[in-house]
């Protein structure tokens, strides 16, 4: 038997294992997996999560693994859901639930593949509480390093699954948290003035981490705890802005009229000169097809792949972010209620994906381009949160707990041993317990976890890992073939959009073609852009 590792059970990992049942001769698969539990991942662990915490992705959305995510929900018993505020009687296909019942869904069905894979004829073995801490890739095949020490055994090919990688804990302190992931859900956060870097989903959740200690939420109403009484939040960022609440369109997503997939490829093949720009002008064209009055009314002609930003959040700049997150709210909830699609946001949601495939053609400049504008109006698009989650911010804020601060392109940030100040050109601020909570940071072949395969990578002279279609390294020779990379923070440069399920999903089907044969050309051109 080809003899296949994957290294870590989180979502990239199962669904590359449920591919791999594909194979039409049996494997010999081994997982490794660094915690406890195999089939979890870090973003729907018990450990890493509290109830509070909805995943902003619905199990329409999610691709199956021998059944649905709401299939598996109605063989839970009433009172397991309920223990996550779940009412069995009233559950539909759109809803956004608990991560950690999300996480409940994973385990169950990686344990379903486990099963099935045996009575397929592979051999599977799970290895949890292994964490791999070097990977050596060879003539006579892979050499893993578990816990620091020697596998029994090289294995053909090692497929890397891992995930997000958050600092370590023991970079917190009592007054500083480097990540809502690193030491936040075990900590004792005292009432005070608490402040969190970032307005997007991370925010939010470091928001609950911390007010899930401190009282309770009763009919979208927060209420406070007495002994808690000092307790101040404050969400910053550049633009003050919060995420809008995910919109009703159809799913699966209706076809593009004219910037499609076709029409991508056939521009990237006309050369990267210019090409962020033509991509623009046929986005633009899509977007007068589906919806010309809001083209009308930002002056859509008149924009470009720069300035499409500026009026992307205009509307949004004029109104205090609470209001204009109410009023979001409302029309969203009407618009569910009626099945109602606003076209452009239907559309801008489409096109991402397209969008997304030209960014590793792109040359330097356009790079950049790309990253500091479109980029940004399709992440604010396509990471809309759950209505729930903008119904908790509006009864904190109601509470009197909760405020925005806007803190514009130039600040300082000092983050001392009791307490963290910011100062801005017209004021400073200082937070008792600080929380940086502005999510993944893509990450260089330098911080790969790996000595070894490291080291082989760094020879190359790449700054960050050249992978194929199936993701397997290019360079150098010794690893072709050999080595799988689908760790996230490393291919976030030239796939800004890599983060959701489904993208997990296609990655683990596109690793698990490494088993049969080595990619036929390279799935992608690097260029590198400092953050």
């Amino acid at each position: 038997m080809k003899k296949i590792a994957i290294i870590g059970s989180g979502p990239t990992g199962i669904y590359t294992f449920f591919s791999l049942l594909n194979n039409k001769t049996p494997l010999s698969i081994s997982v490794f997996e660094q915690e406890k539990e195999a089939g979890v991942g870090m973003p729907y662990s018990a450990e890493d999560n509290s109830r509070l915490m909805l995943a902003n992705i619905a199990s329409i959305e999610i691709p199956p693994l021998f059944i649905t995510y709401l299939d598996w929900l109605k063989t839970q018993s009433q009172p397991h859901l309920a223990r996550y505020g779940v009412d069995k009687n009233s559950l539909h296909d759109r809803q956004f639930l608990p991560r950690i019942l999300l996480g409940e869904f994973f385990r169950d069905r990686f344990l379903a593949i486990v099963e099935e894979a045996k009575k397929r004829g592979f051999a599977v073995q799970i290895y949890e509480s292994s964490c791999v801490t070097d990977i050596d890739a060879h003539a006579d095949g892979v050499t893993l390093s578990v816990n620091d020490k020697p596998f029994m055994e090289n294995v053909d090919l090692a497929i890397v699954a891992t995930g997000h990688v958050w600092p370590d804990e023991d970079e917190a302190t009592r007054a500083y948290f480097p990540s809502p992931w690193s030491g936040l859900m075990d900590a004792e956060v005292r009432s005070c003035h608490v402040g969190i870097m970032g307005t997007s989903l991370s925010g939010l959740d470091a928001t609950m981490a911390v007010v899930m200690q401190h009282g309770i939420f009763v009919d979208d109403q927060f209420r406070l705890a007495e002994k808690s009484q000092g307790l101040k939040m404050t969400l910053m960022s550049r633009t003050g802005i919060l995420p809008e609440a995910d919109f009703y369109c159809p799913i699966p997503y209706e076809p593009l009229a004219i910037l499609t997939q076709a029409v991508a490829e056939a521009e990237i093949k006309k050369g990267a000169d210019g090409l962020l720009d033509r991509i623009f002008t046929l986005m633009v064209k899509e977007l007068r097809n589906a919806d010309p009055q809001w083209c009308d009314a930002i002056n859509l002609h008149r924009l470009n792949a720069d300035t499409l930003l500026d009026a992307w959040f205009a509307d949004r700049k004029k109104h205090d972010p609470f209001l204009w997150a109410e009023e979001n709210l409302q029309e969203v909830v009407r618009n569910k209620h009626e099945k109602r699609t606003v076209a452009w946001r239907y559309t801008v949601l489409r096109l991402h994906d397209v969008v997304g495939e030209i960014v590793p053609h792109l040359n330097e400049k356009d790079s950049e381009r790309f990253k500091m504008g479109l980029a940004r109006v399709f992440i604010d698009n396509y990471a809309a949160i759950p209505p729930q989650s903008i119904r908790r911010l509006l009864a904190l804020r109601e509470a009197g707990i909760i405020s925005i601060l806007t803190l514009g392109n130039e600040y300082e940030l000092d983050i001392g041993n009791d307490r963290t100040v910011i100062t801005t050109q017209d004021a400073t601020w200082q937070f008792d317990v600080f929380i940086d909570a502005r999510g993944q940071k893509p990450l260089k072949t330098k911080d790969l976890p790996f000595p070894t395969l490291r080291k082989q990578l760094l020879a190359t002279g790449d700054e960050i890992p050249d992978v194929g279609e199936d993701y397997t390294l290019q360079a150098p020779e010794s690893l072709c073939g050999r080595v799988a990379f689908g760790a996230i923070p490393w291919l976030m440069h030239d796939q800004p959009f890599v983060q959701g399920l489904a993208e997990c999903a296609e990655r683990g089907k596109a690793m698990a073609k490494a088993a049969e044969k080595p990619a036929s050309r390279p799935r992608r051109k690097l260029f590198f852009v400092e953050n």
